[in-house]
């Protein structure tokens, strides 16, 4: 089969990427093996949203097949999925061959539930004319803002308020379908090592570790203690004395001053998901733990007596990456672009979608695509799992944020998009995404002698 010229490219390290449209099916067998070094994608759901064609489906082990092939061994992916749908996308990506390492949720505060009105519906279904009893919430709030997406509005603008009409709608005044989304489960998985330990694979194919430094998450020192930042936490004074008599000096004891481990949670940092989270105090201690120094390394006079106080507490919401969205990216890049209204296609077997078409129905803008993720989440996945110089792959780019991400990282990138309508605002968006100043150059494969690690 012919590789694409630009794909060719890419792979040959002569050009930084490229946006391919077509059927991720038909491209990727164009791709040769064991080629590429991550794989970050965002694939349809299976919800049918808005009505849209291409959301009728989980993407089913033939996808992730063709994925595992182009994959280098060792090598990450991460795919996104619904909450609702998930469980048949990491079966899928499983069967495939591939081993699951972990579930990320990225939580986050901008999403409305995708719910019946059960009052409304039986009073509907009975031909009761309901009376209404005061505006909308927010009525008449205009724009493509945050607020909006928290409103119910119609297409005429408004949504009034009214009373149940019949005794039955009473009863179930109150009473809906769905809960609000406030996650999105990134299912992590890694095609198995060709060699023997995990050090072996990296030296060999570059791929088999994720980037811990990399995506480390940012400490303040004027209130967190830096200490938080290794793999683990004081959960007794016996456990502060030995670290502390370990070789830390001062009362602010680090085992990683670069910041915190990165976890499997992310989290968008607005109010309503920073309120979930507990105010904590970690591995606080119930007194101060009194130290004497008997010569060690301290860098303190010998026999001085000293107190460590464990200073960090907080919302736990510090201990996870935060990745802000940014709405103004949406358009970024696609200013000669004319702006669309959304239309969305009525779904007469699926009440509660109706709801969210309503909604959304009407509302302009350039970037079409329904579900854009953030920039600065899909920067912090990439460089999560690619190594440095490497080659990432979406095999459902949508409007381009992946590629967008290893752009910005300085990795290179391979989109395939089989809506052309979106493949070309994924282009003019790229165009519009700056390189980085310093790219890091791609690791030189050597045969290590290396046994003693696991996998």
């Amino acid at each position: 089969m012919t590789i694409p010229a630009e794909i060719q490219a890419v792979l040959a390290g002569e050009s930084d990427g490229c946006v391919v449209t077509g059927d991720s099916l038909l491209v990727m067998p164009t791709i040769a093996d064991e080629s590429v070094d991550s794989i970050v994608t965002d694939p349809p759901y299976g919800l049918r949203f808005m009505g849209k064609d291409w959301d009728r489906g989980v993407p089913g082990i033939a996808f992730w097949l063709e994925a595992f092939r182009v994959l280098k061994p060792g090598g990450y992916l991460l795919a996104f999925g619904g909450t609702r749908t998930h469980h048949r996308l990491v079966c899928a990506i499983e069967d495939a061959g591939f081993e699951i390492r972990d579930e990320i949720q990225w939580l986050y505060g901008s999403g409305f539930p995708k719910s019946l009105d059960l009052s409304k519906a039986i009073d509907k279904a009975a031909g009761a004319e309901r009376e209404i009893t005061g505006p909308g919430r927010r009525n008449g709030v205009k724009g493509d803002n945050e607020k909006q997406q928290d409103c119910l509005i119609r297409p005429g603008g408004k949504h009034d308020e009214t009373a149940p009409a019949t005794g039955a709608a009473r009863q179930w005044q109150g009473f809906g379908t769905a809960l609000k989304p406030a996650c999105e489960p990134i299912c992590l998985a890694r095609k198995p090592l060709s060699e023997k330990t995990v050090a072996a694979n990296v030296l060999k194919w570059g791929t088999g570790a994720i980037n811990v430094d990399g995506c480390r998450v940012g400490v303040d020192p004027a209130v967190d203690d830096p200490r938080l930042g290794g793999k683990g936490t004081w959960s007794s004074d016996k456990m502060a004395k030995n670290v502390y008599e370990g070789g830390y000096a001062g009362d602010r004891v680090s085992s990683s001053p670069k910041g915190r481990w990165p976890a499997n949670v992310i989290h968008d940092g607005r109010p309503e998901v920073l309120g979930g989270f507990p105010q904590t105090k970690s591995g606080a201690m119930k007194k101060p733990y009194k130290y004497t120094n008997t010569g060690t390394s301290m860098g303190e006079p010998v026999g001085e007596t000293r107190q460590i106080h464990n200073a960090d507490s907080g919302s736990a919401a510090r201990f996870f990456y935060c990745a802000k969205a940014s709405r103004a990216e949406r358009d970024a890049g696609l200013e000669d672009m004319p702006a669309k209204q959304v239309t969305c296609r009525p779904n007469s077997d699926d009440e509660e979608n109706r709801g969210v078409q309503e909604r959304l129905h009407g509302r302009k803008g350039r970037n079409t695509h329904p579900t854009v993720k953030p920039l600065k989440l899909m920067r912090y996945l990439c460089r999560l799992v690619t190594p440095p110089g490497g080659i990432v792959l979406d095999i459902f780019l949508g409007s381009g944020t992946t590629a967008m991400a290893a752009k910005a990282e300085g990795f290179r990138f391979i989109g395939i998009e089989k809506e052309a309508e979106h493949a070309e605002i994924a282009r003019n968006r790229l165009a519009n995404t700056p390189k980085p100043l310093f790219v890091q150059k791609p690791t030189t494969p050597a045969q290590p002698g290396l046994s003693e690690e696991e996998p």
